[in-house]
């Protein structure tokens, strides 16, 4: 029996050997292609970054905004119960004193006339 690989074995081996190391070059080629640079992944995050600034700034016009919308709402609301609540003393005052003075002064003279 023979323990020693033959020559041609040797250089089957050496041929695989050399064929795997090829392979595993060529994968290691491609996976560095798709790797992505330090500065533009620095880039992209600045990006990622300031999009995320602007959306968050936006948030807050547009919450600011809202907040306004419902105080001037609620400012009107009450400048409306303000201004019933005048006409109500100026429908009093304007219409229903007067014919109530008059009512008055009727009664007054018809008491007075008959005593």
């Amino acid at each position: 029996m023979q323990t020693d690989p033959t020559l041609g074995e040797v250089m089957r081996r050496l041929e695989d050997v050399r064929q795997d190391l090829k392979e595993d070059v060529r994968e290691l080629g491609t996976r560095l292609d798709s790797k992505v640079s330090l500065e533009r992944y620095q880039l992209e995050q600045l990006a990622r970054d300031e999009a995320l600034r602007l959306t968050t700034e936006r948030v807050a016009a547009i919450e600011t905004a809202r907040d306004q919308e419902k105080e001037k709402q609620q400012l009107d609301a009450q400048r409306a119960v303000e201004r019933r609540a005048a006409d109500r003393r100026l429908l009093f005052s304007a219409l229903i004193a007067p014919v109530l003075l008059l009512l008055l002064t009727v009664y007054i003279q018809a008491r007075g006339a008959g005593a």
